[in-house]
């Protein structure tokens, strides 16, 4: 009896000790629920105010609008009127009072409201605000100065005369007093911090005043670049911390909120240790600790069902449920906010009305066979129509519901890729194209010949410069890439439709002639290359006179295309070495100055 009796004791322990354990395991997994939607919150909130803090932002330039269309300026450099209308516009302002700077278009000062304190012409924090200005914007915002231990901001609109940009009328701003510190004061917390750094990471403002003109942590720095929203977890010093950074403001300025880990998980797990504790107490009074385990998980569970109803709300990709025919049964409401359509705008419409035309015959395909396997899955990629009549690229991932009661139907989850399809296109564009000239590389020619020599004969044409390295050592090499830049653009009205002009090293060309079977065409391009050459160029005010060396190497089908250009190379060499195409002419090359003297060079 005694026996029995043990065993149901441990028998019972061992029950409790596996609801128990079972509990903590719940308990765990809606730790890491919390978790997830506790950063959510967190990364929401830092958008929103970083929304805020661009709009604050924007509207210092207000001011500088309001400037301009009250007192016109006379924009001649050193006007008295001009001056003394800055200095009266900077006492009124509640930004600029630092000062106002009015320059012309290439960023020259022509009149300021104060004659000391102004940062250098040459500070790297003016970039941001030119790159801004050049591109087109109406608003150009610099990054921030240290001028006599003073943090100043720049914000600049373009001074509009005969309806073009004549001048920008600049305010300057000592950002530690300022309604956006004043407004990022007013984010202070004890549990975080929060800064609006510039994209080298110098801090415009903060909640904690005495920061404004530093730096923030290095491991946020490289996370000032590009647009969207990080969640980064870094270590100050010994510490574990935890930011969230809105990169891309109007500005080309970041928001960031940091604060320790430890202050960050603070309310969530210290939460799940009181639900542990109450757990093994649980444990302890038995069946009725059970049963209360029981209530709190289904309330739990209730909770989490919750949560992820709102998170689907608010989900950033669309999920849509379509019929065997392809009619749209359900959309999740993340398509208004991403395609532009209102909610239930789309029920009842066929999917492949909003599908690109070239791409759904493979749609249509691919969804006949996915009906007709119950556990198929697929993926694709495609173009769909946005409410403004653009297409936009989706990664497509499409499952069959058919049987599913609840769904009866194929569930599609797709996510905006748009961005990342570009951003691929351009990687691919850079990896076989020169950056100086924009012409193919020596990869992509190479890729050309071989697929020419496959049927066709093709004519070899290894162009290089003559004198080349001179207006480089002479000139430097800013006016080298610019020589480089309008040979390419020379040679590139030389060659026939379906040639092939690429940049194969520093001064190296070569053109392909895809076709050509006897040599009087490729003496004839031979003798247009070396023509346009030879013709001045204008680089830096002067005239600057070179030749070209031409190898040609008449290439036949299957040839080996590194044999093939090998021998266009020999060619070229060979005559380099008899002079150059312009050694019978003496000097061999020559720069022509604008004031019409003549000196010669080799």
């Amino acid at each position: 009896m005694r026996v029995r009796n043990w065993i149901a004791v441990v028998i019972s322990t061992l029950l409790l000790l596996a609801a128990g354990g079972i509990a903590i395991v719940v308990n765990r997994s809606a730790l890491n629920a919390a978790d997830a939607v506790h950063r959510a919150d967190s990364t929401e909130l830092g958008t929103n105010n970083a929304t805020l803090t661009g709009q604050l932002q924007l509207l210092s330039a207000q001011e500088l609008v309001q400037v301009l269309a009250e007192h016109p300026l006379t924009l001649a450099a050193g006007a008295e009127a001009d001056r003394t209308l800055l200095i009266t516009a900077a006492a009124k302002s509640s930004t600029f009072q630092y000062g106002m700077i009015m320059t012309d278009l290439d960023g020259g000062v022509l009149n300021s409201s104060r004659s000391t304190g102004l940062p250098s012409e040459d500070n790297a924090a003016w970039i941001p605000m030119r790159k801004q200005l050049a591109a087109g914007a109406q608003i150009g915002f610099s990054g921030v100065m240290v001028v006599d231990s003073i943090a100043l901001a720049a914000v600049a609109v373009p001074i509009v005369v005969g309806g073009a940009p004549a001048g920008f009328l600049i305010g300057l701003n000592q950002v530690a007093t300022t309604s956006l510190q004043k407004y990022t004061v007013q984010l202070s917390s004890e549990n975080h911090r929060t800064d609006v750094v510039d994209s080298t990471g110098m801090v415009a403002a903060s909640s904690v005043p005495d920061l404004v003109g530093g730096m923030v942590d290095a491991a946020i720095v490289p996370q000032l670049g590009g647009t969207g929203t990080r969640f980064l977890q870094y270590k100050a010093g010994t510490t574990d911390m935890i930011a969230i950074v809105v990169a891309g403001l109007p500005s080309g300025y970041s928001y960031v909120r940091s604060q320790t880990k430890s202050s960050f998980d603070g309310a969530v797990h210290s939460r799940s240790q009181t639900v542990n504790i109450t757990l093994l107490a649980m444990l302890l009074i038995g069946v009725v600790g059970i049963s209360v385990l029981g209530y709190r998980t289904q309330i739990q569970r209730r909770r989490a069902d919750e949560r992820f109803s709102a998170l689907f709300q608010h989900a950033p990709d669309i999920v849509t449920v379509i019929d065997r025919d392809g009619r749209m049964i359900f959309t999740s409401p993340s398509s208004a906010a991403i395609l532009g359509f209102e909610a239930g705008e789309l029920a009842g419409h066929s999917v492949f009305d909003l599908v690109h035309p070239d791409d759904q015959p493979t749609m249509r395909e691919r969804l006949e066979v996915l009906v007709t396997d119950p556990t198929g899955v697929l993926r694709l990629q495609c173009r769909v129509k946005a409410s403004t009549g653009h297409y936009r690229w989706f990664d497509f991932t499409a499952s069959n519901q058919m049987t599913n009661p609840a769904l009866t139907g194929v569930v599609i989850n797709a996510r905006d890729i748009s961005e990342n399809r570009a951003f691929q296109e351009r990687l691919a564009h850079e990896a076989q194209h020169d950056p100086l000239t924009g012409l193919p590389n020596r990869r992509r020619m190479q890729d050309a010949l071989s697929s020419s020599l496959r049927r066709d004969p093709v004519a070899v044409l290894f162009v290089d410069l003559d004198g080349f390295k001179p207006v480089n050592d002479t000139h430097g090499h800013e006016a080298g890439d610019e020589l480089l830049r309008q040979v390419a653009d020379r040679l590139s009205g030389c060659i026939r439709a379906g040639d092939v002009l690429a940049r194969v090293g520093g001064d190296e060309f070569v053109v392909l002639m895809p076709g050509v079977l006897g040599p009087d065409d490729v003496a004839a391009m031979s003798n247009r290359v070396r023509h346009v050459v030879e013709m001045p160029f204008r680089i830096a005010g002067q005239h600057i006179v070179i030749g070209a060396s031409v190898g040609v190497h008449l290439a036949t089908p299957a040839e080996d295309p590194d044999a093939a250009l090998r021998a266009a190379d020999h060619a070229m060499y060979e005559i380099k070495r008899a002079g150059g195409s312009r050694a019978s002419r003496a000097p061999a090359q020559r720069v022509v100055e604008t004031t019409g003297r003549h000196r010669a060079r080799d």
